[in-house]
């Protein structure tokens, strides 16, 4: 007779965390190899666990899951083990809030168990671009590129070197925004031109993450609201604390970098 064994270890990090009982936690988990995962972690709230003090955000951990239940619709795994996987900076306070942004995007916007190892890979590059901010570097940069690698692989980012409408190569020169249902569409006034959609898209066809970053950087404003209407678009009702928490802040000191 076969005997039961665990999963392979799975490399993940902490989305988010929330009280089971009086010694336990559920954990909401973004893995690479199986995308993301809901966990219990028995015992994680003792002084004596190995789990209490490894399973915190922004940390990479080798995951050692039990198996996976018979029940398809049963999705919460045991978590038998976590170690620290080592080689994440750690995040200084003034780049908290930006991260808890990313991890709140993840949880509204990803399915469960459904990989992407491309979104995983930059979710851990932004991370270690923001704890190597500088004083007074911002987090708009880094925080667009992940947005646009996250609506292009769920599928929802137009070619931005097209003209959506017309089925055309957008101008140079021409002035284009992005609309959440038409798509790139031309504009007279406002938008970015087409060389720079044109660069951004070049810079997502070229896979590398630092490339993004560096097409982001001169558009990184103009970015912003088409970037946050087509993510609102499809979070729908739902709405993310991160950046009405932030936007709180803002109004006790106005001086707090803008709401992601």
């Amino acid at each position: 007779m076969a005997t039961s064994r665990a999963s392979p270890p799975l490399l993940a990090y902490v989305l988010h965390r929330y009280d089971w009982s009086e010694t336990s936690l559920i954990v909401e988990l973004f893995t690479r190899a199986q995308g993301r995962l809901v966990v219990a972690a028995k015992g994680a709230k003792r002084p004596t666990s190995q789990l209490r003090p490894v399973l915190l955000p922004f940390q990479p951990l080798h995951a050692l899951l039990g198996k996976a239940p018979a029940d398809e619709q049963g999705e919460v795994r045991l978590l038998r083990s976590a170690e620290w996987a080592g080689g994440q900076p750690l995040l200084n306070a003034a780049v908290m809030f930006p991260a808890f942004y990313l991890n709140e995007l993840l949880m509204k916007l990803l399915a469960r168990q459904d990989p992407h190892p491309v979104l995983f890979d930059a979710y851990a590059d932004t991370l270690a671009a923001l704890a190597s901010q500088g004083e007074g570097d911002g987090d708009a940069v880094p925080l667009r590129a992940f947005e646009l690698v996250l609506l292009r692989q769920l599928g929802w980012l137009p070619d931005l070197a097209v003209a959506t409408l017309t089925t055309q190569p957008v101008q140079a020169a021409q002035r284009y925004a992005l609309d959440a249902e038409a798509g790139l569409i031309e504009r007279h006034h406002g938008g970015l031109t087409g060389a720079d959609w044109v660069a951004l898209q070049a810079a997502l066809d070229h896979g590398s993450l630092a490339a993004l970053r560096a097409a982001c950087k001169a558009v990184a404003a103009g970015l912003r609201a088409p970037l946050r209407q087509l993510l609102d678009y499809h979070l729908g009702p739902s709405q993310l604390r991160t950046r009405h928490v932030w936007q709180g802040v803002q109004r006790l000191a106005p001086r707090a970098a803008p709401a992601p």
